[in-house]
């Protein structure tokens, strides 16, 4: 899993209220060109959502299980089909999970946790929650830790995903100002507008 090879570098992330409309919006998402997303095991029947969309898109879709907390959330996600798997952070159940073999993006704020992050094995870091420090705060991280691959997430729009992509995010994860509403039922026509805007404004970044 090369997260630079993303398309748009996006990771969308699905947290709904209704396990048929989270189905419905990662289906639309891939459709619309987003074709990686991770779906929270907040959202109703989550492991329900991330198998039929694994049918649906087939073995190579980058799909996978996002606020995963323990060992068993991991098994779990990786039973039903998830090709990787997003911490919120790291604790000790976790690092004991049973599926080695799926990339990890652990959840990490400080120069601490992205240390810890590392140590074990994280593919990325994800900086949660990135809007408390915007770009700047990733741009001084990049300073002691410069190879580290970082995926900022929390509160990023497109505005501010050009800015973490500037200052050196592999990728970025977007949740609500992409998703919106379609998660809890919304309507899918106003996901694949929101969609078009995100392609258009993240282009001429990832072409660059």
């Amino acid at each position: 899993m090369n997260l630079t090879e993303l398309p748009y570098r996006t990771l969308a992330i699905v947290r709904g209220t209704d396990r048929d409309a989270a189905l419905r919006t990662v289906l639309t998402l891939a459709e619309e060109g987003i074709t990686a997303a991770e779906v929270s095991l907040t959202t109703p029947d989550a492991l329900w959502v991330i198998t039929r969309a694994r049918r649906e898109l087939g073995p190579r879709a980058t799909l996978g299980a996002g606020t995963v907390l323990t060992g068993e959330d991991a098994a779990r996600a990786a039973d039903a089909g998830a090709s990787f798997l997003v911490t919120p952070g790291l604790g000790e159940d976790l690092r004991r999970s049973p599926t080695p073999e799926l990339p990890l993006l652990i959840g990490a704020l400080t120069p601490s946790e992205v240390i810890t992050a590392t140590e074990n094995g994280a593919l990325a870091v994800k900086l949660f929650p990135a809007s408390l420090g915007g770009p700047g705060y990733l741009k001084a991280l990049r300073d002691p830790f410069p190879t580290v691959p970082f995926l900022p997430v929390g509160g990023i729009d497109a505005a501010s995903a050009l800015g973490y992509l500037a200052a050196g995010a592999v990728a970025v994860g977007v949740g609500s100002p992409l998703v919106g509403d379609a998660a809890g039922g919304g309507d899918l026509d106003a996901l694949r507008e929101r969609v078009a805007r995100w392609r258009t404004a993240l282009t001429e970044e990832v072409a660059a």
